[in-house]
């Protein structure tokens, strides 16, 4: 469900005019070894990184994914958005370093 709900977020976040990268894929450093291959799911503007995700409750892992992705890509702002609740506004979550 995820790939559904991301497509279909890109695909009106091009018809606003912004610019989207999706399944961005980045290396996150790890002490002193880098872990390659890590995909974000959408990258907007080359400034914000969108996260989706369609559970019913997200794990506090979620969060701590979307700080590695912001660190990695030296990005201060992400939002993480769980389609998965009954209200989408209750599943926005804006993260800032």
């Amino acid at each position: 469900m995820e790939n559904i709900y991301e497509t279909a977020l890109c695909y009106e976040m091009n018809k606003a005019g912004l610019k989207v990268q999706r399944q961005v894929i980045t290396d996150i450093r790890f002490k002193d070894m880098i872990i390659q291959g890590q995909r974000i799911d959408v990258v907007v503007n080359e400034e914000t990184v969108v996260e989706v995700k369609s559970l019913k409750k997200l794990p506090d892992i979620a969060t701590s994914q979307v700080l590695s992705f912001l660190h990695a890509m030296k990005l201060g702002r992400a939002l993480l958005i769980n389609f998965g609740q009954l209200k989408l506004i209750d599943g926005i979550k804006r993260i800032s370093l």
